[in-house]
C-alpha cells in the first residue's frame, strides 16, 4: 500500500499501522521519493522565496543564499508541523517531530541545490527575468532530490527522519 492509501484508510490521528512499520530494510524507494519530495516541496517554497526577495532587493549572493536557506529551513519544518500539528499535537511536542523528521534532510537538500547554484556558471549573477535563474534553480531541486532520496531510504529505514513523522499521518 503506497502513502496515498495509506492517508486515506487511517482511521484515527495517532493509528500506526502494522504494515507500515520502520523495520530495517522495509522501506521502498517510493516511500523516500514521497518522503524527499514533502521535504523538497518545503525548500522550494524557501528557496524560491529567498532567491526572489534576495535578487529583487538587489543583494549580494550571500546574504540572499542564507536568507533562501533560512526559509528552507521555515518553509520545510512549518509543512512538517502543520500535518502533525493536525494529528492533534501541540507546538512544542510537533517542533520537536519537525526537527528530528526534517534536519538531516533539509541540511542535505540546502547543501545540494545551493552548491548546484553556486557551481552553475553564471547563476549566481542572474536576475529574476532571467531564464538562467529559473534553469539553475530547477536543476538544483533535480540534484537535491537525487542525493536526499537514498539518505532518506537509509534513515527511515533506520526509524529515524520521515518515519518520526509518519505515526502522526
Amino acid at each position: 500500500m503506497d502513502m496515498r492509501q495509506h492517508e486515506h484508510t487511517r482511521s484515527g490521528p495517532y493509528e500506526h499501522h502494522g504494515h507500515h512499520e520502520h523495520r530495517k530494510g522495509a522501506t521502498s524507494w517510493t516511500m523516500a521519493a514521497q518522503a524527499t519530495l514533502h521535504c523538497l516541496t518545503g525548500c522550494a517554497i524557501g528557496e524560491i522565496a529567498g532567491m526572489a526577495i534576495g535578487t529583487a532587493l538587489a543583494w549580494h549572493n550571500v546574504p540572499t543564499m542564507i536568507l533562501a536557506i533560512a526559509l528552507a529551513f521555515v518553509f520545510g519544518y512549518s509543512l512538517t508541523m502543520r500535518g502533525v500539528l493536525r494529528a492533534g499535537l501541540d507546538v512544542r511536542s510537533a517542533l520537536r517531530v519537525a526537527l528530528a523528521a526534517d534536519t538531516v534532510s533539509i541540511t542535505i537538500m540546502e547543501l545540494a541545490d545551493n552548491g548546484t547554484i553556486a557551481l552553475f556558471p553564471g547563476a549566481m549573477d542572474a536576475t529574476l527575468s532571467d531564464a538562467l535563474f529559473w534553469l539553475s534553480l530547477a536543476l538544483s531541486f533535480v540534484v537535491a532530490f537525487l542525493l536526499t532520496t537514498p539518505v532518506n531510504k537509509w534513515m527511515i529505514a533506520r526509524g529515524k527522519g520521515h518515519a518520526v513523522v509518519h505515526q502522526y499521518h
